[in-house]
């Protein structure tokens, strides 16, 4: 059965909403571009599938990602460990840099993205997710944790992000 024209409106409303910040999210706590647009993607395939415009559709479409991206990332070790464990290295594949300041950003992001990475992911997620700029409301809706305790939270996230980046820096 086909949904309705009404329901495909919504999706479609919500398509253009909230792609980019849902896509940017899923960059940042991935660091693949190419990984990131496809859970957004496949996000909005699940709520489409799912024929109900939810409640909270922002935070539905970030919990649905991020449980994407947890699947992906199960996957991705169960086949590091089958490659490593008959003798094979994954290949990794690296961009060929043109120019210092590219470099130097790349560099730096990465060094973040190594950093956000040791977090637990809840501290990535509210790290990245206010950074988008969603409410202490939806932060506390998407990550099924109370109200009042986003901001500490964040708080602690920031404080612990702050020390291994500084912990990091200091030992490069």
């Amino acid at each position: 059965m086909r949904p309705v024209p009404a329901f495909e409106d919504a999706v479609t409303q919500l398509f253009h909403q909230q792609f980019r910040p849902l896509f940017r999210y899923l960059d940042r706590l991935c660091g693949d571009a190419d990984l990131a647009a496809d859970l957004a993607q496949e996000a909005f395939v699940k709520l489409y599938e799912r024929g109900v415009v939810p409640e909270e559709p922002a935070g539905w479409l970030v919990t649905v990602a991020t449980n994407l991206f947890r699947d992906t990332q199960r996957s991705a070790q169960r086949r590091e460990r089958i490659t490593t464990d008959r003798g094979r290295d994954p290949t990794h594949h690296t961009e060929v840099r043109e120019a210092d300041t590219k470099i130097i950003a790349d560099e730096a992001r990465d060094h973040v993205r190594s950093v956000l990475a040791t977090l637990p992911l809840r501290d990535r997620q509210l790290l990245l997710l206010r950074h988008e700029g969603y409410s202490y409301r939806e932060l506390a809706h998407m990550l099924e944790i109370e109200e009042g305790s986003v901001g500490t939270l964040l708080l602690r996230a920031t404080r612990a992000f702050r020390t291994a980046f500084t912990t990091a820096a200091s030992c490069s």
